[in-house]
């Protein structure tokens, strides 16, 4: 049956404004585990995060997306959700969310909630309810739990591999104790998927949806949004599956889930928008989730992937212009997320791309390199036609953390066997201020220890610090998004390529040129009036490598190629 709704909060507030908003938006994502402790006891809440709202306005972004806040036995950093409707005792309550969806919005910052639609945890009520009814009982339906293979049934029903590499069934035990029916998880097994077929999961989420739009909330960004449907019939996957015909990904019939959840959102004043975690390679296919009766945006991964080249940034910004154009969807631009590698250190890297099957421990890294090439992809990214999103600790140039074995909880380098170091390196908690560890993250003088280490030689990387050298990245970061608010050029709208030299990228934004050099020595810059801002100093009046600047010049027509959409 479907959970029951909590009454709206009666001063549930209203996002304001613009109803396109989200096209140009600078969205900044909040781990809420590892951005700020109010109460000291080592562990980020949302009281940390309302006491940082002025330090967010000040950098200067339009929203903040939140990571999985709810109920959870945290098997996988929090996506195992056991309660979509509260908040997980150790970040605070569901007064606390209300509250700091209105004090952000008081400062112009709106919020948008995690879903996890895929799976829930093995905790949710629905779940443990289906393993106390048994074979053949109603509440299994909800999920997928098969017979296996073999005698007994002692093979798994697919040879489908995880996500999150291994095995993707987990058999049961019958109320006898003998073996029982496998259950399906595409991530750890603490993560049974759901059956997206059954009608309660699709009036539960549509549910879940109006909650929090009840609540006040701008918008949902919508886990692992490729994966909901699955083929009943159990397939093996191909060998090259064709478009739509994979058993667990990237299924026709997964856009009338967002068909029906656009039409909700749609029926909330302002702009209530879908955002999707849509790992799809066919650029045709990604487009589809962004057809104008789905979703707004979807995460562009592509870009974070490529090396730090100019022929292969190009290739990723002409791909995803490209894809978005037929559709009228505005792309979206992303350096990280608690999921990937820190730019300062996989742009250090001699192999700058990223993967996760290509992670490891002790990869060498030049974080001088690193960090000179990410203030130049800030600078690149922000200048780039749609929305912005920031990562936290990403605007004070924090480094991926390489934490001791025996500290390391992601579920990914334990089904990895070891050789995975996991995303916890991404996740260590913010330093704000002082000398030494907790750096700010809880109360001065009565902080327990942060639930990660973070590195001792991070003084001169706190907020604090930052705040007082103008050379920062955090004080680059500021600037751009100042100088992007401030020119109607920047955000959504149209890019036009400009001629280069090898190595470098240039192109127009109105009368804004952004120029990247990536090559290995010091490039001309275009005839301009201004420089605007640039991620390192000029090398006279030559922009060294590694570096990106913002031009203003004179508008002229162009005889370079037409704009891109």
């Amino acid at each position: 049956m479907t959970m029951p709704a909590v009454e709206t909060a009666p001063d549930a507030p209203q996002p304001h404004g613009d109803d396109l908003w989200w096209r140009s938006a600078v969205i900044y994502q909040v781990y809420v585990r590892s951005f700020a402790d109010a109460n000291g006891d080592g562990t980020g809440d949302l009281a940390g995060v309302r006491e940082r709202l002025p330090y967010l306005a000040a950098l200067g972004v339009d929203a903040i997306w939140f990571t999985p806040w709810y109920p959870s036995p945290l098997a996988d950093g929090g996506y195992d959700v056991a309660d979509y409707r509260d908040i997980h005792p150790a970040f605070g309550t569901l007064r606390d969310a209300e509250l700091l969806i209105a004090d952000a919005l008081r400062l112009g910052i709106r919020t948008i909630v995690d879903i996890v639609p895929n799976h829930v945890s093995s905790e949710h009520p629905w779940f443990r309810e289906a393993l106390a009814a048994g074979p053949g009982a109603p509440e299994r339906e909800r999920f997928w739990f098969h017979p296996g293979k073999g005698a007994g049934g002692a093979e798994m029903p697919t040879g489908w591999v995880s996500n999150f590499q291994g095995e993707t069934w987990t058999r049961t035990e019958n109320p006898d104790g003998t073996p029982g029916e496998w259950y399906l998880h595409l991530f750890t097994p603490e993560q049974p998927d759901l059956n997206w077929n059954h009608p309660d999961v699709r009036r539960e989420h549509e549910d879940i949806l109006r909650f929090w739009f009840d609540r006040g909330v701008a918008g949902v960004r919508i886990d692992s949004a490729g994966l909901l449907i699955k083929d009943p019939t159990l397939p093996e996957v191909p060998e090259r599956p064709a478009p739509g015909q994979h058993p667990t990904e990237d299924r026709d019939e997964v856009h009338e889930v967002y068909r029906t959840w656009r039409r909700i959102a749609d029926s909330y004043a302002g702009a209530r928008v879908l955002v999707g975690e849509v790992w799809v390679p066919d650029a045709k296919r990604f487009a589809d989730y962004l057809r104008p009766d789905e979703m707004h945006t979807a995460f562009n991964f592509d870009f974070m992937s490529r090396a730090w080249d100019a022929s292969e940034l190009r290739t990723s910004i002409d791909l995803m212009l490209d894809a978005h154009a037929p559709v009228g969807a505005p792309s979206t631009w992303v350096l990280s997320n608690h999921d990937v590698t820190r730019p300062v250190t996989r742009y250090g890297r001699e192999d700058s791309t990223f993967a996760f099957a290509k992670k490891r421990f002790g990869t060498p890294t030049d974080l001088e390199l690193g960090t000179r090439r990410a203030r130049a992809a800030a600078l690149l990214t922000a200048a780039l036609p749609g929305s912005l999103y920031i990562y936290q600790g990403d605007e004070l140039g924090l480094p991926e953390v390489e934490l001791p074995r025996e500290l390391l909880q992601d579920p990914m380098h334990f089904r990895s066997e070891g050789v995975d170091p996991g995303r916890d390196g991404c996740r260590v908690p913010m330093p704000w201020s002082g000398d030494a560890s907790p750096f700010g993250f809880g109360p001065d003088g009565a902080s327990a220890d942060p639930w990660l280490p973070q590195p001792t030689d991070w003084a001169a990387r706190t907020v604090e610090a930052q705040e007082a050298d103008p050379g920062s990245m955090l004080h680059l970061y500021r600037e751009a998004l100042r100088i992007r608010r401030a020119e109607p050029s920047l955000g959504d709208g149209r890019l036009r390529w400009l001629d280069a030299a090898a190595g470098v990228l240039a192109f127009a934004r109105g009368d804004v040129v952004n120029v990247t050099n990536l090559s290995d020595a010091p490039v001309d810059l275009p005839v301009h009036e201004e420089l605007l801002l640039a991620s390192a100093p000029l090398v006279g009046d030559r922009l060294p490598p590694d570096s990106t600047a913002w031009l203003r010049v004179r508008p002229e027509p162009s005889r370079s190629r037409p704009d891109a959409p």
